[in-house]
């Protein structure tokens, strides 16, 4: 063997080496993903991670008010008045408990159950302060404001 033919191959040792070294470190800077929140209408839905999320311990005033700047960007579904929503949260949020707002409202007790439903009427009507025709629906982990997490979604009344 040639002294070309083994630097080119230490070359390429180093060269490999160098790439899952690289490849590796991209992975540790990932992000894992938050907890999964979910809004069916019908045969509809959408899902979303966390706008706000610190692994499950309580957010600080800054972090609201960074999420409440991304609240206008959210995942929208259409509701007729005679529809069901269904509100679905993986275990982590149901464990923590969890309220539904409308608008930044309170709409709801606290639930420690992932699945919950809501008659589509109530989202559009002047008796709840819901009324208009798109309203934004939050899901707050933790029963207490300012919680540990918070994810959003539009609802659009059908016409």
């Amino acid at each position: 063997m040639t002294t070309l033919q083994s630097a080119s191959r230490r070359r390429r040792a180093v060269a490999a080496a160098g790439a899952v070294s690289a490849g590796l470190l991209l992975l540790s800077a990932c992000e894992k993903p938050t907890p999964v929140a979910t809004v069916t209408v019908g045969r509809s839905s959408v899902n979303s991670e966390a706008l706000c999320y610190n692994d499950g311990n309580a957010l600080d005033a800054k972090t609201l008010a960074k999420c409440a700047k991304n609240i206008n960007d959210v995942k929208s579904i259409t509701v007729d008045t005679d529809d069901t929503v269904r509100f679905g949260v993986d275990p982590k949020i149901a464990d923590a408990g969890w309220v539904i707002l409308v608008n930044g409202r309170q709409f709801t007790d606290s639930s420690k159950k992932t699945y919950r439903t809501i008659p589509g009427s109530a989202f559009f009507n002047a008796q709840y302060g819901t009324q208009g025709d798109t309203n934004t629906v939050s899901i707050q982990m933790g029963a207490t404001s300012p919680g540990k997490g918070l994810w959003a979604f539009k609802l659009k009344k059908a016409s």
